[in-house]
C-alpha cells in the first residue's frame, strides 16, 4: 500500500515508517520538522519506497494514498506550550485537512490521540468509556483539548461522510530516538543520570505513569489500522505496568550506574497524579499487549542516549 505518516520524522513516527517499509509498503513521511528530526529518518533515505515531504498539516495537501497515520503534533509539554495556538491548530485544522484528504481519496485514517484526553483522571485505571477530567483553560489545554476535538472530528467525519477511521489513545511511550530536549520523564531521568546530574522529580514523586516501549506501540498501531472487524475505537495503547516517579528514578540510577541524587521540584500545573491504561479492549479486539518490560526497554533507551551523550561532548 501507499501510506502517509504525518509527523513521520518524530520519535514514534520514525519507528512507524521503519516498520511499514520493512513490510514492503511505499511510505510518505510528512513533517514540518518543528519537533521531528532528519536524524530520525536519515537511515531510511536510501530506501526507494520512502519519500519525505516537508509540509505543515495546518495547510491542505493533495496526495494519493491508501492509509493515513495522523501523528503530527508536538507531544511534550515543553514543545506544545511553546506555541499553544499553533498546537491547537495542528490538532484541529490539521485533522480537518487529513480527514478531507481521506474522504477525497477514500483512504483509511488513524488518529494518534493521547491519554491526555483523560486529563487528571478520577477513574483508575482509565477505560475508553471514561470521559475525562480536563481543565479547558489551563496551560496544557492546547494539547489536551486539541486532541479531544480531533477525536470529535474523526467521529463526525465517520458518521456524516462515512470516512473509514481508527482512533488510538497513546499512553507514555519511550525508547530510542526520543528527543533529548523534550522534557519527558524517561529522557530527562536517563540524561541526568548519564551526566551524573541531580535527577529532578516533580512533586513528591508519588505520581504514577505507565511506560510502553515504542516497538510495542507500533505493533498496536498497525493492528488497529488493519483490523477489519468494524472496530474504529477509541482504544487505549499503553503498558498497564504502573510505576511511581521515585521508582522510575531509582531504576534509571541502578541501570546506568550513576552517582546522581534525587532532588524534588514543584509539581507543574494540571500534572496528572495517576496514569494507567486499561487495555482489555486492545487485548480482546486486537489481540495485542506489550511484551517489552520496563527494565529491558530502559536498557535499550539508555544505550541510545549513552551514545548520543558521548557524541555530543
Amino acid at each position: 500500500m501507499r501510506i502517509l505518516v504525518t509527523g513521520g520524522a518524530g520519535f514514534i513516527g520514525s519507528h512507524l515508517c521503519e516498520r511499514l517499509l520493512s513490510e514492503g509498503h511505499d511510505v510518505i513521511c510528512l513533517d514540518n520538522f518543528f519537533t521531528g528530526s532528519k536524524n530520525n529518518i536519515i537511515h531510511l533515505m536510501d530506501n526507494h519506497r520512502f519519500e519525505v515531504v516537508r509540509h505543515d498539516i495546518t495547510q491542505p495537501i493533495l496526495l494519493e494514498v491508501d492509509r493515513i497515520y495522523n501523528l503530527a503534533c508536538p507531544a511534550s509539554p515543553i514543545h506544545y506550550q511553546y506555541n499553544p495556538v499553533k498546537t491547537t491548530k495542528t490538532s484541529v485544522m490539521g485533522t480537518i485537512n487529513m480527514l478531507g484528504l481521506a474522504k477525497r481519496v477514500k483512504a483509511r485514517i488513524l488518529q494518534a490521540s493521547t491519554s491526555e484526553v483523560y486529563g487528571d483522571p478520577q477513574v483508575h485505571p482509565q477505560t475508553e468509556e471514561y470521559w475525562g477530567n480536563v481543565n479547558p483553560i489551563g496551560i496544557r489545554s492546547c494539547y489536551d483539548e486539541g486532541k479531544r476535538v480531533a477525536e470529535t472530528l474523526m467521529m463526525d467525519y465517520h458518521r456524516q461522510n462515512n470516512v473509514d477511521i481508527r482512533i488510538i489513545r497513546i499512553f507514555n511511550t519511550y525508547g530510542p530516538r526520543m528527543a533529548e530536549n523534550d522534557g519527558r520523564v524517561v529522557s530527562n531521568f536517563v540524561l541526568q543520570a548519564l551526566r551524573n546530574q541531580d535527577i529532578t522529580v516533580y512533586g513528591d514523586g508519588s505520581q504514577t505513569r505507565s511506560f510502553c516501549f515504542v516497538s510495542d506501540l507500533v505493533e498496536g498501531m498497525i493492528r488497529m489500522m488493519e483490523n477489519d472487524r468494524g472496530f474504529i475505537g477509541p482504544v487505549n495503547l499503553g503498558n498497564p505496568g504502573e510505576f511511581t516517579m521515585i521508582e522510575l528514578a531509582q531504576k534509571v540510577i541502578g541501570l546506568t550506574g550513576s552517582a546522581s541524587k534525587i532532588v524534588f521540584a514543584e509539581l507543574p500545573q494540571d500534572d496528572p497524579k495517576q496514569r494507567q491504561p486499561d487495555i482489555r479492549v486492545a487485548r480482546e479486539v486486537l489481540e495485542w499487549e506489550p511484551t517489552v518490560q520496563l527494565d529491558e526497554g530502559l536498557r535499550m533507551a539508555i544505550a541510545y542516549f549513552r551514545k548520543a551523550v558521548s557524541t555530543s561532548i
